[in-house]
């Protein structure tokens, strides 16, 4: 007889009711949905959720207030810092359609292949000055804010400066600090920063203490006074909003950045950051049952969730049950295949080779791809697949892309676990005209290594770079080159409107929990908070793209509420079964009422991700 959990019975009930206004039979969630009219501002700090509801009060936009929210959560070293990478995607209701922020960072110069051979190095580091690409995150702020928003960087900028003055840090942030003291007593402005009660027991601050970052101040103040200085010689808000962004990378805050680098042996120097800049690009977009969902280029992980919906689409979802044992086997199999595809064609699309991301996002490639699932066990030899057929073309990589046994396998112990969903944080927003953002920020993330006195934590990029052709030809390291990320917000559209925006933080885990999220609405009629809420599983079968890049042939993390029969069914099928008591993101999100006209919001029922609206 066919099993189904009384939560997928419950669930496959409900698909008739819904619709685009979110309307299901009630049930109860943890964390209360949002309700809004006129803004919605969600990120992963209550306090930088506030940032973005002041700048919304003093009549910005969602682009404004994205960036009142990146700007304070980098002050609050959210496991990110303002020397990490953004990437956005935007809707733009004036032009009505997607467009998407590159503000990721480069390898700088020596940053080659030969430099980490030479020193012993499969990878490049995790962390350090020599784990940095050059920092992303300023720019891209201000990029966003010039092209799209409304107000001042000054005013965008304030919230983040007064907490700089003295903010009263979070445990969460507070305790990082002192586990990673060690390391960080290795960087000296590190250590004068986060070590402020050195040589007693707990040497990071505590929980409700005033944190103050003067060298932070300083460098967000000299911003404000690069702006105010172009408005004042008649410059428009946009000139005035780029002489900032010039200053950052071209003028003393990047000669201290370099020198603070360079001190602690990194590689960036002057000339990286003045050449380096943002990129405003076409997103990548598939549709899934006529909802169009979009995702960054393959420089970006992003695609990947793409990939698995053209798959998925070939299975009748629905029908399995929500997190049924074929329902889970379905899902993992199709992100095996798309997977393998990301840790081997991904990469950065200005450099060569070229990546075939036409096939790669066939839905013939797909369907081909679905032929390879099989229903009662798990393909732990998942590997690469062919688009370039679907593009008319022959594959040179052909010999490589189906011989990459001898790259670290790991088993799923705590470190890989953390490895694989490794944090940043994601901010959403949306107004009533129709402006809507969704953020995936992230790096410099603690312990982070200061740059000399800017009070900025270098990036950790450069280790999602590989140094080995047969690893992936697409993301071997090479100066200037972005490396292929995690990071991937996510927009959709239906009936050419704004349908949902939804990011989470988590590395490699993030877009098989977005896409559950997604398939939790579409497939289950779940409200924007249900789904933020509903347990999800991942799978730990793709390679890392952190650390030593390892994976777990048959690695599936469940929701420690899976009972003991389906535990049973999944490790006869293969599975490596590791649990979580929490397993639902955290995803942010923001749904979009048609019917009625007004904003859903929603937030996992775990971390510090915190939403306002009004």
């Amino acid at each position: 007889m066919k099993r189904v959990t009384l939560s997928g019975l419950f669930l496959v009930m409900i698909c008739s009711s819904y619709a685009q206004s979110f309307n299901t039979l009630p049930v109860n969630t943890q964390k209360p949905p949002l309700h809004g009219r006129h803004w919605m501002a969600i990120t992963g700090k209550p306090l930088a959720a506030t940032a973005g509801a002041m700048i919304f009060d003093r009549g910005g936009n969602a682009v404004d207030a994205a960036c009142a929210m990146l700007a304070a959560t980098c002050t609050m070293w959210d496991v990110l810092s303002w020397g990490g990478e953004t990437q956005a995607l935007i809707y733009n209701p004036n032009t009505k359609k997607v467009v998407a922020i590159n503000a990721l960072g480069v390898a700088p110069t020596g940053a080659t292949v030969d430099f980490f051979r030479e020193r012993g190095m499969k990878y490049p580091p995790e962390y350090g000055a020599l784990a940095a690409v050059t920092p992303g995150t300023p720019g891209g702020l201000m990029t966003m804010l010039a092209e799209f928003g409304t107000l001042s960087l000054k005013e965008v900028l304030e919230p983040a400066i007064i907490m700089a003055e003295g903010y009263p840090i979070e445990a969460q942030t507070a305790n990082s600090i002192e586990r990673g003291k060690e390391m960080i007593r290795q960087w000296p402005y590190s250590k004068k920063v986060f070590l402020v009660h050195e040589g007693e027991e707990r040497e990071a601050p505590s929980a409700g203490e005033l944190f103050v970052q003067n060298d932070l101040l300083a460098t967000l103040l000299k911003l404000v006074e690069a702006e105010e200085r172009a408005l004042n010689s008649g410059k428009s808000r946009k000139e005035a909003i780029y002489a900032a962004y010039d200053r950052f990378y071209k003028g003393d805050i990047a000669k201290e950045f370099v020198r603070g680098c360079s001190e602690q042996g990194g590689l960036i120097t002057e000339k990286d950051m003045a050449e380096w800049e943002v990129k405003i690009e076409e997103p990548l977009m598939t549709t899934y049952k006529g909802i169009e969902v979009y995702k960054l280029q393959q420089w970006s992980q992003g695609p990947v969730m793409l990939q698995t919906l053209n798959i998925l689409e070939n299975f009748d979802l629905r029908s399995m049950g929500y997190n049924s044992t074929r329902y889970i086997h379905t899902i993992y199999q199709a992100m095996n295949l798309a997977y393998a595809d990301r840790d081997f064609y991904y990469g950065d699309p200005a450099f060569p080779p070229e990546e075939p991301i036409n096939g790669l996002l066939s839905k013939e490639y797909a369907k081909q791809r679905c032929k390879l699932i099989s229903y009662d066990k798990n393909n732990a030899d998942a590997a690469p697949g062919n688009p370039y057929l679907f593009e008319g073309k022959e594959n040179p990589y052909l010999s490589l892309n189906g011989d990459i046994t001898g790259r670290k396998m790991g088993v799923a112990d705590e470190e890989t676990l953390e490895s694989f969903q490794m944090g940043t944080t994601s901010i959403e927003a949306a107004d009533e005209d129709g402006w809507v953002v969704s953020v995936t920020p992230s790096g410099g993330w603690i312990p982070a290594c200061i740059a000399g006195n800017t009070g900025v934590g270098m990036s950790q990029r450069m280790q999602s770079f590989v140094i080995d052709e047969e690893e992936n030809p697409f993301n071997i390291v090479e100066p200037g080159k972005r490396p292929r990320v995690t990071l991937t917000p996510t927009l959709a559209l239906k009936d050419g409107r704004p349908f949902l925006s939804f990011a989470k933080q988590g590395g490699d885990e993030q877009d098989q929990l977005l896409l559950q999220f997604f398939l939790n609405i579409v497939e289950f009629g779940m409200t924007v908070q249900e789904a933020c809420e509903a347990p999800g599983f991942k799978s730990l079968q793709m390679y890392s793209s952190f650390g030593n890049h390892e994976k777990v042939p048959g690695g599936l993390v469940l929701n420690s509420a899976i009972p003991a029969w389906q535990r049973k069914e999944l490790s006869q099928m293969g599975y490596k079964l590791t649990f979580q008591e929490r397993t639902s993101g955290p995803v942010n999100a923001i749904g979009f009422d048609w019917k009625h006209g007004s904003f859903w919001g929603g937030s996992s029922n775990y971390g510090e991700d915190y939403g306002i609206c009004w």
